[in-house]
């Protein structure tokens, strides 16, 4: 969960303002790095799962607590905010992706894990390729964490599963240096996979990801939600990730860890 987090405000300062150079200052303060919508949501998704919440009852309430992180939210999601009752909209925006990670440590069953990721993203975001970009991303987290899949393996199982072809970084580099930015999940997650399947640690798939460009935070939290359940993240980063958040976060973060702990 907190991979997700801290890929989301590291990438925060790139996706608008700055270009991203060879060894970039992961933290700095805000306003320049600050959580956005990717860590509201996150924290939302594990809300819902810790305290028993519907999903479209916490994500509501968090982004309704939160209506202007850095960056804002997408229009289609704005909108399903600001009602009282909202409804899901057939979108495959990349946010059903980068919310998911909480599912794919709390829940240790593969169907449930499906199940979830699923029930998680079709509360806002109907279009099978939103589903599919949540089920992938949770899936990838509860392998990696259970299974200890391989590398060299993951390829085959995205691609074999979930239909997924990932494309060469030098590519996904290349596009992003031409200005190209798509918030899609049929574009970002298999991009967010490859980001990770080319690095040697946690610190290195998050710059991955960053360097890529485009939509730099929530690529960054995709990214870092699945190199924290292969990698280990140091007490830094994590202590630095959170010095950004507020203590209602933090409670949901600390609620998050005791029951891993309890898990263990």
């Amino acid at each position: 969960m907190l991979g997700a987090i801290i890929g989301d405000i590291v990438g925060s300062r790139f996706e608008f303002d700055e270009t991203p150079a060879d060894n970039f200052e992961l933290f700095l303060d805000k306003p320049r790095c600050d959580y956005t919508d990717d860590t509201i949501m996150t924290v939302a998704v594990a809300d819902a799962i810790l305290n028993h919440r519907t999903y479209s009852e916490s994500l509501h309430d968090w982004g309704r607590r939160y209506p202007n992180p850095k960056g804002g939210y997408g229009n289609m999601f704005a909108e399903w905010l600001s009602s009282d009752e909202p409804k899901p909209h057939n979108s495959w925006g990349n946010g059903a992706a980068m919310r998911v990670s909480p599912v794919g440590w709390l829940f240790d069953d593969y169907h449930e894990v499906m199940d979830e990721a699923k029930k998680s993203a079709q509360c806002s975001h109907l279009h099978k390729e939103a589903i599919r970009g949540a089920q992938c991303v949770a899936t990838l987290i509860y392998w990696l964490r259970t299974c200890r899949i391989t590398k060299e393996e993951i390829e085959s199982a995205v691609k074999h599963n979930f239909g997924y072809e990932l494309p060469p970084l030098g590519d996904i580099m290349k596009i992003g240096a031409e200005g190209h930015f798509d918030s899609s999940c049929q574009e970002t997650v298999p991009w967010a996979i490859r980001c990770f399947l080319e690095s040697n640690s946690f610190e290195g798939a998050i710059r991955n990801a960053v360097m890529t460009r485009g939509d730099t935070d929530t690529k960054a939290a995709i990214t870092g939600s699945i190199a924290e359940a292969f990698y280990e993240v140091s007490d830094t980063l994590y202590e630095q990730a959170c010095s950004y958040l507020e203590p209602d976060m933090l409670d949901i973060v600390q609620q998050y860890y005791q029951r891993m702990q309890e898990d263990l």
